[in-house]
C-alpha cells in the first residue's frame, strides 16, 4: 500500500472529525465509527488486484444504473425539495445516495472497457456509457453530480489514450444536441437559474448577512492562523457540517488545518500521478496493467475534482452545488465511496510494482523510502 496515500486519507478523515466536532458535536461518535468503516473498506478494496474490478465492472456498473432508476421511482430529497429523488431509504442505517457509487461504477465500467478492446474506434460505446449514467442523475435532478460525472468520463478517456480531438468533437456534438433540451430542463427545475443569479448578485446579499457563503468566509477569517478550536464561539448556519464543512475546518484549526488540507488532496493526486509513471516502465503493457491506470486516474479525479469543486464553492468562485468535501464532509454516502477509491488506487500501485523489472521495483522502494 501507499503510505503517503494512507497518510492524506488519516489527515481528511480527522479533519473531518474536527469539522463535524466543531459544528455538530452530537454526531461525533456516528461520524467516527462511519470513518473507522470507511477506513476499514480502503484497506480491505486494497488487497484485490485490478482485475477483479475490471472483470466486476459490468455488473458493478449495471447495479448502479438500477439503483439510479429505482431512485427516479422511490427515492427521497431533502426536507422542502419537492420533486428531488437522490436518496434510497430503507430504514435504520440503509440510507445511502446512488449517485456516489455510480461515479465509481463509471470509473470501473470505462476502465475494464477501454483496457479491452482499445481506443480506436470505440467511442461511441463508451459514450453511450457515459450519457446514460449522467442522463440518469441529472433526472433526479443533481446537477453538480452529474457535470462531476461527465468529467469524470472525458478524464477517463483521455486517460484511456483517446485523442483530445476526437474527446472536443464529442462534446461539442454532445453540446449542441443537449440545446434542444436545455430550456425543458431549466424550466421544470427552475431552481438552478435561481442558484445561479443568486451567485452573481451575492455581493449585495452578503452585505447584508444573508448569504451563506459569506458566513462561511467569516469563519474562516476567525480561524486565524492556529484556529479557535472546536470550542470556538460561532454562528450556525446552512450545510456547516456538509457542504461548506471547509470554513469550520479553518475556523477550528486555523490556516494550518486548511494548508493540510489541500497537502492531503495533492497526495492523492500524487500516488496517481505515480501509479501512470511506473507503468510506462512496464514492458510488455499489458491489458491489466493498462487498466490499472485508468482506474488510478479516475479514482483519483472521483476525489480531487470533488473536492476542487467543493472549495470553488466554498471560496464564492462557483454557484452552489451541494457536493460535499471527499472524506471531510459529514455523510456516510460519499466518505464510503471516496474510501473505495482510495482502495482501488492502492490496488493498481500493488499492481503496477509487481510488474515491474527486478531493478526497476528496488529503485521505485529507495525513492519512496527518499519521500
Amino acid at each position: 500500500m501507499s503510505l503517503q496515500l494512507v497518510m492524506a486519507q488519516v489527515i481528511l478523515l480527522t479533519l473531518g472529525l474536527i469539522g463535524v466536532a466543531t459544528v455538530r458535536p452530537d454526531d461525533i461518535l456516528d461520524h467516527g465509527s462511519k470513518a473507522l468503516v470507511a477506513l476499514a473498506a480502503t484497506f480491505l478494496v486494497a488487497r484485490l488486484r485490478p482485475r477483479f474490478f475490471l472483470r466486476l465492472a459490468p455488473y458493478f456498473w449495471g447495479f448502479t444504473l438500477l439503483l439510479l432508476v429505482l431512485t427516479l421511482f422511490i427515492g427521497e430529497g431533502a426536507p422542502g425539495s419537492e420533486g428531488v429523488k437522490r436518496w434510497l431509504d430503507f430504514g435504520g442505517p440503509f440510507r445511502f445516495q446512488p449517485s456516489e457509487l455510480a461515479k465509481l461504477g463509471l470509473v470501473l465500467q470505462l476502465a475494464s472497457f477501454f483496457s479491452r478492446r482499445g481506443v480506436q474506434n470505440k467511442l461511441i460505446s463508451a459514450t453511450g456509457m457515459i450519457v446514460l449514467t449522467t442522463g440518469l442523475i441529472l433526472l433526479e435532478p443533481d446537477l453538480g453530480t452529474s457535470v462531476l460525472t461527465f468529467g469524470l468520463g472525458i478524464v477517463l478517456m483521455y486517460a484511456a489514450g483517446v485523442r483530445i480531438t476526437n474527446i472536443s468533437g464529442f462534446v461539442l456534438a454532445l453540446g449542441l444536441l443537449s440545446l434542444p433540451f436545455l430550456n425543458k430542463y431549466l424550466e421544470t427545475h427552475p431552481y438552478i437559474l435561481e442558484r445561479l443569479f443568486g451567485h452573481v448578485n451575492r455581493a449585495e446579499t452578503a452585505e447584508v448577512g444573508l448569504d451563506q457563503i459569506g458566513k462561511a468566509h467569516r469563519d474562516l477569517n476567525f480561524g486565524g492562523l492556529w484556529g479557535q478550536g472546536p470550542d470556538g464561539p460561532r454562528y450556525p448556519y446552512f450545510a456547516d457540517n456538509t457542504d461548506l464543512i471547509v470554513a469550520s475546518v479553518g475556523f477550528s484549526t486555523g490556516l494550518l488545518g486548511v494548508t493540510m488540507l489541500f497537502f492531503a488532496y495533492w497526495l492523492v493526486v500524487s500516488t496517481a500521478l505515480h501509479v501512470s509513471q511506473l507503468a510506462t516502465r512496464v514492458r510488455p503493457m499489458t491489458p491489466d496493467i493498462h487498466g490499472a491506470t485508468i482506474l488510478a486516474t479516475g479514482a483519483m479525479f472521483m476525489v480531487v475534482g470533488q473536492a476542487f469543486v467543493n472549495l470553488a464553492v466554498a471560496a464564492g468562485l462557483f454557484p452552489v452545488t451541494g457536493v460535499p468535501l471527499p472524506l471531510v464532509s459529514y455523510g456516510f454516502s460519499s466518505m464510503l465511496t471516496m474510501s473505495l477509491a482510495l482502495g482501488v488506487i492502492h490496488s493498481a500501485m500493488r499492481e503496477v510494482r509487481r510488474q515491474l523489472p527486478a531493478g526497476e521495483e528496488s529503485s521505485d522502494m529507495v525513492a519512496v523510502a527518499a519521500d
